[in-house]
């Protein structure tokens, strides 16, 4: 046997064996996919794209030149999410609420929140005609959240359940409307929603430019974490390790240097999107969040009773090994 039909051998037995390295770039460097959503609350996300965009990667500096960073954007929890289970995602922000429903489907192996990195920016507003003064004002009316499942959606069912509200998927006594941010802004406008939850900078949006008005605000919920498959925690410890410390060094610095950190997330924003964000607008949301890589276990735990009450989780299993700091 020559050489060249031992090596197509060798390739075949590799592929099949799956000895290949998908964690490598075309160049040969670490590959490390790394995702985020182009929203406030993913600052730390926003941030480090648009220093990596610009030739001055955060993470990249710091993780060395044998790394390479594949940035990826999502519109959705449910999708990054997706792509932690099919292993075409490393690490993610997210809300908290997405990585627990990924935690249970993956029963428990798969997900693993390694940090925090946002807290408050959420709130639900109601219409500022008053029509909405106290909660059993919610009887009759339609409230929309981004997406159904998401972290805002869950937090509108748990609380109305709370408030003794029968609450379906698609109707009971409040109407809950998973609708996408900038429909909720138009439609709110026209006076066809009574109320919406959602977050920054959506909230002054709706405050802004709908006159609507703050009923309730989330000013300690845990907002975005930063999510890890559990493949690339045991393959890349060391990795993942300086991942998480860049993180919490970038997190230090958006704190530290509010201004600075809102240019960039203005440019960035509008790098993924297409659309400007004015800097009134994202000044006035910015003091509603707090940039906090804090997270305990615990805190999952009141995530699952509301997921619970909401009627998405009827086993959530055992989520005290969802957290798992590097």
């Amino acid at each position: 046997m020559n050489s060249l039909p031992r090596l197509a051998a060798v390739a075949i037995i590799c592929a099949v064996a799956g000895c290949g390295d998908d964690h490598l770039s075309a160049e040969g460097r670490t590959l490390l996919r790394v995702g985020h959503f182009p929203n406030v609350t993913h600052a730390q996300g926003l941030v480090a794209h648009g220093l990596a965009r610009a030739g001055k990667g955060w993470f990249e500096e710091r993780l060395g030149p044998d790394v390479e960073i594949e940035w990826m954007v999502y519109d959705a929890g449910p999708s990054a999410m997706e792509g932690l289970l099919s292993r075409t995602l490393d690490l993610t922000y997210v809300g908290p609420s997405p990585a627990v429903n990924a935690h249970v489907k993956a029963k428990g192996t798969d997900i693993r929140v390694v940090a925090g990195a946002a807290r408050g920016g959420a709130a639900l507003v109601v219409q500022g005609d008053g029509r909405i003064a106290a909660p059993a004002d919610f009887r009759g009316r339609t409230i929309a959240t981004p997406q159904l499942g998401n972290t805002q959606d869950v937090a509108c069912r748990a609380w109305l359940t709370e408030n003794g509200f029968h609450v379906t998927q698609t109707g009971g006594d409040v109407i809950v409307l998973p609708t996408q941010n900038p429909d909720q802004l138009a439609l709110f406008q026209k006076g066809d929603l009574d109320a919406v939850w959602t977050v920054e900078p959506w909230v002054s949006r709706l405050e802004r430019e709908a006159r609507g008005k703050v009923f309730l605000e989330e000013k300690d919920a845990l907002t975005t974490v930063l999510v890890a498959s559990s493949p690339f925690l045991e393959k890349r410890p060391d990795l993942a390790r300086r991942f998480v410390a860049a993180h919490a060094e970038l997190t230090q610095w958006i704190a530290a240097n509010p201004a600075e950190a809102q240019r960039l997330v203005r440019e960035e924003f509008r790098a993924e999107t297409k659309k400007d964000m004015p800097a009134e607008l994202l000044a006035h949301c910015w003091p509603r969040l707090r940039f906090d890589t804090s997270v305990d276990a615990g805190a999952f735990d009141s995530f699952v009773r509301s997921a619970q009450a909401a009627g998405f989780l009827r086993d959530a299993g055992d989520v005290s090994r969802i957290v798992s700091v590097p």
